[in-house]
């Protein structure tokens, strides 16, 4: 079969290589399941850079996130386990943790359904508790993690304020259904937060990039309000002051959706239940802003990483080959 291969860490342009290799085998508690579609993730930038909080043995193949179909014949979605990963014709995946593909999406979509939007669920509703009414902060509002926040927020009904990078970003963001939208390149974000609500703030802000946006999420959260730690795309990781938490009275939220999977998995399913209903009447439906054969897979990646795309890149196949 084809698959990328990581033989040493770098930027995934240079150090992915498709090869020709095995299938693997599946060990105890494993299938194999033949990749439909594979969603690109931030997380597979780095992998390949060797920065992530899970370092495989080299080689392994990237890719965290895929729709596919097992031997008898079921369409799943699942998180490939490393060191077999999604950019390849087959994938291992935990029997146990398989989730059925939702009908109303088509493989693309349904490979992009899982990690953001698990990841925004627990997020926006474990977390932060998240109410119909409040003001909803999304940080990186265009991009692969945030699209789904927006989109789970005006599920929720919350008035969603997506914050973006440029004029494109921010009339993707329009489209994904954000009420206000702000671009940090030509507007100041504390500013013109203050403005749209009044000078209350967010009550509920989704931060997947930190750094920067951080520093901005702690002024203009609201009394009561809640910050919620997501990731750090801008490679900053922020130093926050305890004591402006306690002065204004706000929560900071740490959330990694990984650990779901080993401490409470029935939440996973629970949460996969939720938004296979969602999709089912259009609430939500991941923005799969670019489909491409298996061979893109390592510029698709690289692109990911240089923050230049909007919404989900998926690598999809076709009859277990590469399109």
């Amino acid at each position: 079969m084809q698959a990328w291969q990581v033989h040493e860490n770098g930027e995934p342009s240079e150090v992915m290589r498709l090869s020709e290799v095995e299938p693997p085998t599946p060990g105890e508690g494993q299938v194999l399941v033949k990749v439909r579609a594979a969603n690109v993730n931030f997380p597979d930038a780095l992998l390949c850079r060797g920065q992530y909080q899970v370092r495989p043995p080299l080689p392994f193949t990237p890719g965290v996130e895929i729709c596919g179909e097992t031997e008898d014949g079921r369409r799943v979605i699942a998180n490939p386990a490393l060191p077999y990963g999604g950019f390849a014709e087959y994938a291992l995946a935990d029997a146990a943790a398989l989730l059925p593909a939702p009908d109303s999406l088509d493989d693309a979509e349904a490979a992009a359904l899982h990690i953001g939007y698990q990841t925004g669920w627990f997020g926006l509703h474990r977390r932060a508790g998240l109410q119909a009414g409040e003001a909803l902060l999304v940080h990186a509002a265009a991009g692969g993690v945030g699209s789904a926040a927006v989109q789970l927020g005006k599920a929720a009904g919350a008035t969603v304020i997506g914050v973006v990078g440029g004029a494109d970003k921010a009339s993707v963001a329009r489209e994904l259904g954000c009420d206000i939208v702000i671009d940090r390149r030509a507007e100041d974000v504390v500013t013109a937060v203050k403005e749209a609500t009044g000078g209350r703030g967010a009550d509920v802000i989704y931060d997947p990039v930190g750094g920067a946006a951080y520093a901005q999420s702690a002024k203009v959260v609201a009394f009561e309000g809640r910050i919620v730690v997501v990731g750090f795309a801008s490679g900053s990781i922020p130093s926050p002051a305890l004591n402006h938490a306690l002065v204004k009275n706000y929560s900071i939220l740490g959330l990694h959706w990984g650990l779901y999977n080993t401490k409470n998995p029935k939440l996973v399913q629970h949460c996969h239940e939720q938004l296979t209903e969602l999709a089912a009447r259009g609430a939500i439906r991941p923005l799969v802003s670019e489909r491409v054969p298996l061979g893109g897979a390592a510029a698709a990646v690289q692109r990911v990483a240089d923050g230049v795309t909007t919404g989900r890149v998926a690598v999809v196949l076709e009859n277990g080959a590469a399109a």
